[in-house]
């Protein structure tokens, strides 16, 4: 079982990269939003 997950992984990977950087960038900016978000309320 172990050894299955690592190639349908880099098949996941393969086959849609487009996803895997949308999910990259949405992710990055949520930390950006929250990071934002958290800076303005501890300056209040």
């Amino acid at each position: 079982m172990h050894k299955n997950k690592p190639t349908y992984l880099k098949r996941r990977t393969k086959d849609e990269p487009n996803k895997k950087l949308i999910i990259w960038v949405s992710s990055i900016f949520a930390v950006l939003v929250v990071l934002m978000a958290a800076l303005l309320i501890f300056n209040r």
